[in-house]
């Protein structure tokens, strides 16, 4: 199938396909005598597995080191797991610091009087030193 069919049928742009072929996520795929790209079911296993740990957020790197370890038959299921839970640490860290500035947000929105005063605690705040 071209890139326009493989890319329906894993859910990632044509774009993305090509980006990740450059970056050395994926192979590069068969090429036709015309030059065009062909991918068949196991490239479009793969682009479906980069879509859903980029949907849970995996950053590129962590995607190629859980690639390799798809791949690697021999692999120990703890490198798998040790991976997952530090990236659940980071999405956690991640969530407490939106939470908090979600407070400090919130909280100053309390404290403006939102009328046609110029005073406002929330430039305040943004201006402290």
């Amino acid at each position: 199938m071209n890139i326009g069919a493989a890319a329906a049928a894993s859910g990632v742009s044509a774009k993305m396909i090509r980006h990740y072929e450059a970056t050395g996520l994926i192979a590069p795929p068969a090429r036709s005598a015309a030059g065009y790209r062909h991918y068949d079911p196991r490239d479009v296993h793969t682009l479906r597995f980069i879509r859903r740990a980029r949907d849970l957020g995996f950053s590129l790197p962590e995607i190629a080191r859980l690639l390799a370890l798809w791949h690697d038959q021999g692999r120990p299921s703890a490198e798998v797991k040790a991976l997952a839970l530090h990236h659940v640490a980071a999405l956690e860290a991640k969530a407490a610091a939106l939470q908090a500035m979600s407070r400090t947000l919130r909280r100053l929105a309390e404290h403006c009087h939102g009328d046609a005063r110029p005073d406002c605690p929330i430039l305040d705040e943004l201006a402290a030193p």
